[in-house]
């Protein structure tokens, strides 16, 4: 029996804001928090929306590297961890701290940051199931074979009916 194809889920900037939005207004009542740190770079997007929706004015980021060559996880790469300031709000552990992304694939990257700031609060848009259990709140769970197009990988382009080859 063959391997099914990968799936895709492509994401307008529509999609994406409404459903960083969502996140927002779900995170409303977990809590109030004094800094938000997007991972970076995916994260960057969403933390932006929800640090305007949520009021949140101290923006610190991480930045971590699994992937290469955009199809390929690898080992985590810290390549800048969060200040130590951050890190000490609340009780310390970050417990004042919102970590955003935009999805949680296979945990590695969470893990990372988790370790960071065990206290914190972890958000992302989108979970896989292997991820899932390293993140607190989330909007849409898609299959652990999808691949998610975000907005800001795609470009415009004519794309043939699904009947002609077409995604």
């Amino acid at each position: 029996m063959p391997v099914p194809a990968e799936k895709s889920f492509p994401v307008s900037w529509e999609q994406f804001h409404r459903d960083a939005r969502a996140l927002a207004w779900r995170l409303m009542d977990h809590g109030h928090w004094t800094a938000i740190v997007p991972i970076t770079r995916g994260g960057l997007v969403p933390a932006a929306i929800v640090s305007r929706e949520l009021d949140i004015r101290v923006i610190e980021t991480v930045c971590v590297a699994s992937y290469r060559e955009y199809d390929k996880q690898g080992q985590v790469e810290v390549l800048k961890e969060v200040a130590p300031d951050i890190v000490a709000r609340g009780a310390g552990g970050g417990a004042e701290v919102l970590i955003v992304d935009d999805l949680v694939d296979t945990g590695q990257t969470a893990q990372a940051v988790r370790a960071m700031l065990p206290n914190a609060h972890f958000a992302t848009v989108y979970a896989k199931p292997k991820g899932r259990p390293m993140v607190d709140t989330f909007i849409t769970e898609v299959s652990q074979d999808t691949w998610i197009f975000f907005p800001w990988d795609l470009g415009l382009q004519f794309t043939p009916p699904m009947r002609n080859g077409g995604a």
